[in-house]
């Protein structure tokens, strides 16, 4: 355990109160995979919290506190007991002195493990025996705690899908007859979730349960083939979805272009001068068209931007005696097609001589 994780339970620990590590820091912990993201329960109250880390005064939305250090997000929290849900969220919840009773409020067993700051594990639900498993099953009652929280559906399939965990068969069996439940979320909450589940090596089993359990056909998605790659925007252009998930206007443009070259089916000069470099390296890996392959020919191209071009709107319309227009585009646009064909060089000089002897042509027609 890290010296400055170490230090925070000390700290609590030593003003008189129990501190423990709890959640996805402490199973990824035991998994042995690195996680930056820590979460402390404590009984100390939030007034208490704020005493003793005083720098640290960026409250958490559930009455704890955050702080960044170095690398960490630790959010700490005092125990408590949730009473009444409202759309996914606690409306009123009281604070507890008992940690028995704060692990019961927890999603799954795997994330309600405890671990104090000697790194000896509190297991109160029997999560390490579902985690040697390789099990994904509710802490508490399931339909209660699906109708609670229906993220917790979706959140289930992911950690099967990024953990390559099952779902235990009562939880499974509650997911599918409890969907619809899903409508009730926001649509960046459950976009949110598949975007973990597309960034995961493993989405093909993501993608499986949730078109086994109806749930894409709810959000309707559509999907055939997908290859992997570890960038959000190729993964979305792969899918077939409504406008009912909001991107920002560049990952539309991304997810629109990434699109348009995959149904081209390859990648040339022009398909990289036109969409980019960042795109056309994206389709190329849908496509298996090697990184290093598009990465050569774009140093090669004899033109790269369009601010590259070495002739000016202003020479362009002396030389064919023409005003400001969208003209002026269609020659700039001309003029770098035979460039990324081969045909003409990008040099000034070349570029005019064309351009006259262009003008001269169809005058003596």
């Amino acid at each position: 355990m890290d010296k400055i994780i170490k230090n925070i339970l000390k700290k609590l620990e030593d003003d008189g109160f129990k501190a423990y590590l709890v959640g996805g820091f402490v199973r990824d912990y035991l998994l042995g995979i690195k996680s930056n993201d820590i979460d402390i329960c404590t009984n100390a109250l939030p007034k208490d919290i704020h005493r003793l880390f005083p720098s640290y005064n960026k409250k958490n939305d559930y009455g704890g506190f955050n702080l960044k250090i170095k690398n960490y997000n630790i959010d700490i929290t005092t125990f408590r007991k949730e009473l009444k849900y409202e759309n996914r969220r606690p409306t009123e919840l009281i604070y507890i002195d008992d940690l028995n009773e704060d692990i019961k409020r927890r999603d799954f067993t795997i994330n309600s493990i405890c671990m104090d700051k000697d790194e000896q594990v509190i297991d109160l639900v029997n999560g390490v025996n579902d985690l040697n498993n390789f099990l994904i099953k509710m802490n508490g009652n399931i339909k209660e705690r699906l109708i609670e929280d229906p993220l917790r559906i979706l959140r289930a399939i992911r950690f099967s899908c990024t953990l390559n965990f099952n779902i235990e068969d009562n939880l499974l069996k509650e997911i599918k007859d409890n969907y619809q439940l899903i409508n009730t979320l926001s649509k960046d909450r459950i976009k949110g979730e598949l975007n973990k589940i597309l960034l995961s090596p493993n989405y093909n089993k993501g993608l499986s349960l949730l078109k086994e359990l109806k749930i894409l056909d709810l959000l309707n998605i559509k999907y055939d083939d997908i290859t992997y790659v570890s960038d959000l925007c190729g993964m979305w252009s792969q899918l077939e979805f409504s406008s009912y998930f909001t991107f920002t206007k560049q990952e539309k443009r991304n997810i629109i272009k990434i699109r348009q070259i995959i149904n081209k089916g390859y990648i040339d000069n022009k398909i990289l001068f036109t969409y980019g470099l960042y795109t056309s390296l994206v389709a190329g890996q849908i496509l298996n068209i090697s990184k290093k392959k598009i990465n050569k020919m774009f140093n090669d191209m004899p033109i790269q931007f369009a601010e590259d071009l070495d002739i000016t709107s202003e020479e362009i319309m002396t030389i064919l005696k023409i005003k400001p227009s969208e003209k002026i585009k269609k020659i700039k646009r001309h003029l770098i097609n035979k460039i990324l064909d081969g045909k003409l060089e990008n040099k000034n000089k070349i570029l005019i001589n064309y351009l006259k002897n262009r003008q001269e042509g169809k005058k003596n027609e």
